[in-house]
């Protein structure tokens, strides 16, 4: 409310200016009736209808965030917002001829969906005209989109939520062995102890101690460790993934912690109420049920790396080539990335892409769920910076596929079908042929 009152007066004293202004203007100019001139009426817009496309976000979360503010803000304009879903791919857009005004891009796709479709437009030129400070943005996801083609190039502003990775941990079941909760700022070889401690049998019940999302923990490492090289065809840094894969590796080697059959089914096993702590990320999208007793403290740190949080970057709005209102786009993306709207959001316990701290503390204050538990688990340490990209002119694979790639390879290795050795080999060769097949889709050699 502040906020908005301070914007109002602000706006009230900038009109009063105005006036006085055209006033003496208006006298100056010798006004035949000795009245002051009239200000300059505002020239109305005429209306019509902005397309907004942004995969995977459910048209009622686009109202309940956005749509009241914007029509409010932009009468003149129809939002017409489309989610992806059958026959709504953005390739199927394109053929139909509705290529958005704003697009929603998340950077695993951002080159098939967006750079190679011929949709790419360049923000630079309107954030000079707008003098849009970048500085409010947490620098570690304004960069990622500008490393994607490392020419300077911004595609997109950074859009919540973030996710980043933290320790969730079942209170009832510390409670009923007798064992202390996990706490902030705990190192995995910590968590190993705990772990140890909490895998068990008993009542005929098997109790793990720890669970992960292994595709989450690999490619969202502490260690900002790409998996494709950055500079190479095939896998980066092999003893760096060796000892990576080693260091998660030794939890499932813990009797009564025996890794679930699939990858999918890993990532939902502290869901079933038997698992004590499970490495994952805060998500929005993540729902828990009721019965399980969870809370949370920063994700666990690993010798070595840096004293920072894994994360998954956000999405970001961007705009299309082809979009006839660029300008207007733009006010819509800077009005869904304002202060206003990002403290709701936080609020409600979505991770905010700003560095504003009022911000940033008031994270799921307002929700039901979220309001009881830990949050500062999540801003306990800094997002680390996103994994560097390919150099420019190579040839890259969609994350999508390097990410299935080394956890489909983890879970040989955690179920004991593969030494870490060879399924790092064979991730190697698994990245190589994929690189292979882009090429030849390309025409590359």
């Amino acid at each position: 409310m502040r906020a908005t009152s301070f914007k109002m007066k602000g706006t009230a004293l900038f009109l009063c200016s105005a006036l006085l202004a055209a006033g003496c203007g208006g006298q100056q100019g010798g006004n035949q009736g000795g009245d002051p001139a009239a200000p300059a009426p505002v020239k109305k817009k005429d209306p019509y209808e902005m397309s907004i496309y942004a995969p995977g976000v459910s048209a009622k979360e686009f109202d309940d965030r956005w749509r009241k503010t914007l029509e409010a803000k932009f009468p003149h304009i129809t939002f017409k917002y489309t989610t992806s879903g059958k026959g709504n791919s953005i390739a199927e857009l394109v053929s139909r001829g509705e290529i958005p005004d704003l697009y929603r891009l998340d950077i695993p796709t951002i080159r098939t969906n967006y750079l190679d479709m011929g949709l790419a437009y360049d923000l630079r030129d309107l954030i000079k005209q707008y003098k849009y400070d970048m500085n409010r943005f947490n620098k570690v996801f304004t960069q990622e989109i500008i490393d994607v083609i490392g020419s300077g190039e911004v595609y997109g502003l950074p859009v919540p939520p973030y996710f980043p990775q933290v320790l969730y941990y079942n209170k009832d079941l510390f409670d009923k062995f007798g064992v202390p909760y996990p706490k902030d700022g705990m190192t995995l070889d910590e968590v190993y102890e705990l772990a140890k401690k909490m895998s068990r049998s008993d009542g005929g019940t098997i109790y793990r101690g720890l669970s992960a999302n292994t595709m989450a923990f690999m490619r969202d490492n502490p260690m900002s460790l790409p998996i494709l090289d950055p500079k190479v065809d095939g896998l980066s840094g092999m003893d760096k993934w060796k000892g990576l894969f080693e260091t998660l590796k030794r939890f499932y080697d813990i009797p009564n912690n025996q890794i679930a059959k699939t990858v999918a089914d890993e990532n939902n096993a502290f869901s079933k109420g038997n698992v004590a702590m499970q490495i994952n990320q805060h998500n929005i999208y993540l729902i828990i049920p009721p019965e399980v007793n969870w809370d949370i403290v920063s994700a666990p740190l690993i010798n070595g790396a840096p004293k920072m949080m894994g994360q998954r970057g956000p999405a970001y709005w961007a705009i299309t080539n082809q979009s006839k209102h660029k300008e207007d786009a733009f006010e819509v993306m800077m009005e869904m990335l304002s202060d206003e709207i990002q403290m709701q959001d936080s609020k409600n316990g979505i991770p905010t892409t700003l560095v504003k701290k009022e911000i940033i503390d008031a994270l799921g204050k307002d929700h039901p769920v979220y309001g009881k538990k830990n949050m500062k688990a999540l801003t306990t340490l800094p997002p680390i910076p996103a994994t560097p990209k390919r150099d420019p002119g190579l040839v890259d694979i969609a994350l999508g596929t390097q990410q299935n790639t080394m956890s489909g390879q983890f879970q040989k290795v955690a179920t004991n079908q593969m030494d870490i050795n060879s399924a790092l080999r064979e991730a190697d060769e698994l990245l190589k042929k994929a690189i292979a097949a882009e090429k030849e889709k390309q025409g590359k050699k």
